[in-house]
Order: C-alpha cells, then structure tokens, then sequence
C-alpha cells in the first residue's frame, strides 16, 4: 500500500507561477491572484509585490526585481560568456580607373619614385597654365573695355 503512495507522489508535478512584479517562483498555495480588467490574470506572490503593483510602480524601477537586474545586467557574468568581436579582413578591389594588379604596382613602387613622378606631373600643369596665359593676354587688354567701377553707396543720389 505505501508503495502506491510513492508512486503516486512522485508522478504528482505542480507548476510554480511568476509573480507579475518581482519574477519569482510562486509555489502552489502561496501569492495571489488578481483578475485584471481585461480579464488577464496577473499572479503576485507576497503582500509587498500585490501593494507595489496596486500602486503601479514600475519593476524595472525596484532594485530588488528581475525587471532591474535584467535592465542594469547584473548576474549574467556566470552564466553567459562574452561575444568574441571578429577583426574585418580589409580586401584589395579594383577602382574605375585602374585594376587591381596597377594598383599593386603602384604600391610596390619606391616613394621616391612617386614623388618624382608627382613633381614632374605638377612642373607639365604649371607649364601648360603659363602657355595659356601667355596665348590668352597677347590680343586683348581688358583695362580699356570696362570702366573704374563706382560703389552704389558712395554714388550721389539725385536730389
């Protein structure tokens, strides 16, 4: 007879609720429960959680809650690890203008090669602007066309 009764204890399970406030385990027999308005059923396990939820206080506001502890991460250390953050692999693409093995190349040149290379670019610009100039001033002399220009508020007004 008394092995029945074992039997039959330990097939007996019970589901242990959460309070609505603080998120602790309600066990059956203890807490209370409070049909809403909307006839959701809310569960709260002491007089103080059943107050401070009368008085609509906010549970992440409680430093005792669940709610808080979650918000503030507090006693996650143990159980989760840190995320490891993966380093971006930088990788060499091609541009409009030039393909990748000239882009190597350019890379692989000496710096002093480069700057040689700027300067003689630079020198051939300067070159071409002073060839210009000198071809576009040779016909015209604009200082006869226009004449001295007055400021409008320096100029008499007519009364």
């Amino acid at each position: 007879v008394s092995f029945r009764l074992v039997v039959l204890y330990s097939c007996v399970y019970f589901v242990a609720e959460l309070c609505a406030l603080s998120e602790y385990r309600i066990y059956p027999g203890n807490g209370k429960l409070m049909i809403r308005r909307d006839g959701k059923p809310v569960f709260v396990g002491s007089s103080k959680a059943f107050s401070l939820t009368m008085q609509r206080k906010k549970p992440a506001k409680l430093v005792w809650t669940q709610a808080w502890r979650r918000l503030h991460k507090k006693g996650l250390t143990e159980t989760t690890l840190k995320k490891r953050t993966r380093r971006t692999n930088k990788v060499a693409r091609a541009v409009v203008g030039l393909s990748l093995d000239e882009i190597r190349k350019k890379a692989a040149q000496k710096p002093e090669f480069r700057t040689a290379q700027r300067s003689a670019a630079l020198a051939e610009v300067k070159n071409r602007k002073s060839t210009n100039k000198a071809k576009g001033s040779k016909g015209k002399n604009k200082a006869g066309v226009f004449g001295t220009k007055i400021p409008k508020n320096v100029a008499p007004k007519g009364r």
